[in-house]
């Protein structure tokens, strides 16, 4: 692993290396971090295994909250644990929820304090969508042509 991030931190200041939630993803962490290089530390599922990412330096942690309601378990609750966790210790670790499956992800995500989310573009364009907002727009339009006004 330090091998692969030794090549790309060569190619901007900003890059974050990515490794996995085990031993030896936080060893690298740990090495990266004390160097000034960025780390997420992804493919977590537990709030003991946030703990140890923090405790190993990670500048972010990905949860997957998708993957882990898939297997029952409610992603969310994860977030909100590690949350609570990061906050009683003042861990500098960004919470980044990943696997987003649905828009209601991202509303608990910021409500429990979440810092970034991921998610694929079908679910960001449904944050725009409302049903009022749309019924809205169409009843402004009706309203706007019984004027016969035109701009332009």
């Amino acid at each position: 692993m330090m091998r692969e991030a030794e090549i790309l931190r060569k190619i901007a200041d900003n890059i974050a290396i990515k490794v996995p939630l085990t031993e030896d993803g936080l060893k690298t962490c740990k090495a990266l971090t004390s160097d000034g290089t960025m780390v997420n530390v992804t493919l977590c599922f537990s709030a003991v295994q946030a703990l140890l990412a923090a405790k190993a330096g990670a500048t972010f942690i990905s949860p997957f909250v998708g993957r882990h309601d898939d297997i029952g378990f409610d992603g969310m609750q994860l977030i909100a644990d590690i949350r609570l966790i990061y906050d009683n210790y003042d861990f500098g670790t960004e919470i980044l929820v990943a696997s987003v499956r649905h828009p209601i992800h991202v509303l608990e995500a910021a409500k429990i304090g979440a810092d970034v989310m991921t998610a694929p573009p079908k679910i960001i364009h449904q944050l725009f969508k409302h049903p009022l907002t749309d019924n809205g727009i169409k009843s402004f339009l009706a309203d706007w042509e019984k004027t016969g006004q035109e701009i332009g």
